[in-house]
């Protein structure tokens, strides 16, 4: 992994974040940590590392790309992107979370195991939705990916 094409840090915009439940915060956290430790993002005719700010705005996900220097970094570029499309795999998705996590207190594994490879799934769809609606501007893996869906159900929890 380049230095140069990788997200240094992350920053949330926290007034869009609803709180979902400690189980969702939890994810949340271990996305932000994870991405930071371990990513591939590289904007097209920029070099990184990057500052990327994330929020949502009349129902479009902003991604606000910067260079990692100083406070608040410059202004490399600003993407907005259509929530619309990604809609229905968030609101399925918190569906299968909250079945998920209702099963672990009381289900066997075996429907612990179906409830939640449904869930990896449609997050692997929300994560492949988001490497297609970047294509152009910004290449990412899908491990990136993952963990950028996870942190856009956080910013998008009024499905």
């Amino acid at each position: 992994m380049s230095a140069s094409r990788r997200i240094a840090r992350i920053s949330l915009d926290e007034a869009s974040i609803a709180r979902r439940g400690p189980e969702i915060d939890h994810e949340r956290a271990v996305a932000v940590y994870d991405l930071i430790e371990s990513n591939q993002f590289d904007l097209t005719g920029h070099d990184g590392p990057y500052h990327l700010r994330l929020f949502v705005e009349d129902n479009r996900l902003m991604l606000d790309i910067r260079t990692d220097a100083g406070e608040e970094g410059d202004p490399l570029l600003l993407i907005g992107l259509s929530l619309s499309p990604f809609r229905r795999v968030i609101k399925d998705y918190f569906t299968l979370c909250d079945s998920y996590y209702a099963a672990i207190r009381q289900a066997s594994p075996t429907q612990i195991e179906a409830i939640d490879m449904g869930r990896r799934g449609l997050h692997n769809e929300g994560s492949e939705l988001l490497i297609e609606r970047l294509a152009g501007k910004v290449t990412l893996d899908l491990d990136t990916a993952r963990r950028l869906f996870t942190l856009i159900c956080a910013l998008h929890l009024r499905v």
